[in-house]
């Protein structure tokens, strides 16, 4: 992910975990009479939920401030010291409104504002304004290098740009190369308007004078489903981003899809850790938690996970394989230590068997563990990239629910989603959403191809680019780039990307993110890029006409892994060795044509998008 361009999830501190012996078990008392009860009057679920059938967000809106009003909705910590300070629906609602009534005076109709921030209750009510008619939100990663920001300002011509107190020093760099900005709007401020900057509390302020003396254009703003809302640029991890253009439809949709597959309600508190800018949050960790009447709890940081999960509790985690992956991997690391592998695997299985006649007791029986994340958290979904199907059949097992969503930013995110009421597929990315086809273009021999998506989540096309639109659209259909299978149960299962492909010369087709799955499993290996390298002219040192395409794995060592367990004093030139013997081990596994020939050995950090994919096309740039 690139929130940081050398990007690493910090250590995750945990509390110590002392697991029940299989005796202990036999202490928990059930209430056999109460469960036979819940039995009954609640059975268990073989089909959808009731689906929601929302046409735009301002709706959505509008009944949770009014449905909702005196609950939590956002909760986040004034500094790292203090509790959460929580923010009510009604209080979101009356600040959307005297926002949404002062900008939409200063600007006119339509004009598209950059939002850049990091997660805070002030970037929530400007997105809410934007969607309910204050102009078309540019949402956009506070990651980006200034001249990065610069020119995705100038791109989408925005008129305003809305930025924290930690964005202000960057917007003064490039101030002077963005004409179209006819406002800055800072957050958190009080300034009244000075010029071209104005405080965003201050416009707040002005938005109650406004409405208390009879303006309620904002409020009574209708809103086309069909129209144009959202400019999202892509990551362009394989060339220049797209700008994908987004409407309240899209958005909707995505609500809708979700509700007929997983059931949240106003108990249910999100823990917000990915960045708001990217729709998987902005969607799915926002829109839909506001239609549920559920809360959402804003992690202070990566490095404040733990403690921040224990003091929010939250119910639902959404998260990109890397930070799931991570952990998984403290997780089993610290019970490894405790000599309770043995332990752990025998109580799955027990409890696996008990649940199976509607005595689920996974969550008293692995609370030690579920303690480290607040002790009530239920639902684990992964999306942005594949995870190892393990990993989630181990989480359930300890008594969390481990969906996975399939989407991209083009369908404003989901296209596919794990229903929590089926048997999970662990390794699938679920069935299609609420009207949405999904199918394969051209499969092989083993049902794989290209995906292709048609339902309402699909965007409008790319702004201001329709020959790359034209391209990725066939029939209705949005080509993904992504390749993978459907099975007849209508799960999915994504194998690779097109682009990423490997060609070999007899025409083999080889998906690194298969290897590179196998790889991500040694423990030596902290992080691996697999790619077709071709063959250099041993002369001329260059490319050959017809080049030999040898498959290759860029990896950055886990050097304290390695230092654990060969010793501190274990050389580079012992590292690549011991490397070598783990790449051969996992080639094994493959088939010959698909075999790694070569290792490369990374000692930086992996140039990653803000959801944590190795932007391929940068790296292979470098040489290591």
């Amino acid at each position: 992910m690139r929130l940081l361009r050398n990007f690493k999830i910090p250590k995750l501190r945990f509390k110590r975990i002392r697991m029940k012996s299989i005796r202990e078990i036999e202490d928990i008392q059930v209430d056999y009479e109460k469960v036979e009860k819940e039995i009954v009057s609640h059975p268990r679920r073989n089909q959808p939920y009731p689906a929601t059938d929302y046409k735009t967000i301002k709706e959505v809106f509008e009944r949770s401030v009014r449905l909702y009003a005196d609950r939590p909705f956002i909760l986040q910590k004034p500094s790292h010291k203090e509790p959460y300070r929580t923010y009510t629906y009604r209080e979101f609602g009356e600040t959307v409104n005297r926002f949404g009534t002062t900008l939409s005076r200063m600007l006119p109709k339509d004009s598209k504002v950059v939002v850049v921030s990091e997660t805070r209750y002030e970037w929530y009510v400007s997105y809410m304004a934007l969607l309910c008619g204050a102009g078309i939100a540019v949402p956009t990663d506070k990651e980006l290098p200034d001249n990065e920001l610069e020119n995705i300002i100038n791109r989408s011509q925005a008129r305003a740009v809305i930025y924290s107190a930690k964005k202000k020093d960057s917007i003064r760099k490039i101030e002077k190369n963005i004409p179209s900005v006819k406002y800055f709007i800072e957050m958190g401020s009080d300034d009244r308007i000075r010029g071209n900057r104005v405080g965003m509390e201050h416009m707040i302020r002005e938005g109650i004078e406004f409405i208390e003396s009879g303006d309620d254009s904002f409020s009574k703003t209708q809103i086309d489903p069909e129209a144009f809302r959202v400019l999202i640029f892509t990551s362009g991890t394989t060339a220049r981003s797209k700008g994908v253009m987004i409407c309240n439809r899209n958005l909707a949709a995505n609500i809708n899809g979700v509700s007929e597959y997983v059931k949240l309600t106003p108990e249910d508190r999100l823990f917000s850790v990915l960045p708001l800018h990217h729709t998987y949050e902005s969607t799915i960790g926002f829109l839909l938690p506001m239609a549920t009447g559920s809360s959402i709890a804003v992690c202070e940081g990566l490095r404040h996970i733990v403690p921040n999960m224990q003091e929010a509790q939250p119910t639902a985690l959404l998260a990109v394989p890397l930070l799931i992956e991570t952990m998984y991997k403290r997780i089993r690391k610290m019970i490894k230590k405790g000599k309770k592998e043995t332990l752990v695997f025998s109580l799955v299985h027990v409890t696996n068997m008990m649940k199976t006649v509607h005595l689920d007791i996974k969550r008293r029986v692995f609370k030690e563990i579920l303690d480290n994340f607040g002790g009530k958290l239920r639902y684990i979904v992964s999306a942005a990239a594949p995870i190892d199907g393990q990993i989630g059949k181990w989480i359930d097992g300890i008594g969390i629910k481990f969906l996975q969503g399939y989407g991209l930013t083009e369908t404003a995110p989901i296209a596919a989603l794990t229903p929590e009421y089926e048997t999970p597929r662990y390794g699938s990315t679920g069935k299609a959403v609420k009207d949405t086809e999904i199918k394969v273009i051209n499969p092989d021999e083993n049902g794989e191809g290209e995906i292709a998506i048609k339902g309402p989540t699909v965007m409008l096309g790319y702004y201001e680019d329709e020959e790359e639109t034209r391209k990725v659209m066939q029939d209705g259909f949005f080509l993904s780039g992504d390749i993978g299978r459907i099975d007849e149960d209508g799960y999915i299962y994504i194998t690779g990307r097109s682009k990423n492909v490997i060609v070999t010369q007899n025409g083999k087709n080889i998906y690194p993110e298969e290897i590179e799955a196998l790889l991500g499993d040694v423990e030596e290996i902290a992080e691996v890029m697999v790619y077709g390298k071709e063959e250099e002219d041993e002369r001329t040192k260059k490319k050959k006409k017809e080049p030999e395409v040898t498959v290759a794995a860029r990896i950055i060592p886990n050097y304290d892994r390695i230092s654990e367990k060969y010793g501190p004093q274990t050389t580079e030139e012992e590292i690549r060795g011991i490397l070598w013997e783990k790449v051969k081990e996992v080639n094994k596994k493959l088939e010959q044509y698909k075999a790694i020939k070569e290792i490369e050995i990374k000692k930086d950090a992996f140039e990653k998008t803000t959801t944590m994919k190795i932007k391929r096309y940068e790296e292979l740039k470098k040489t290591v």
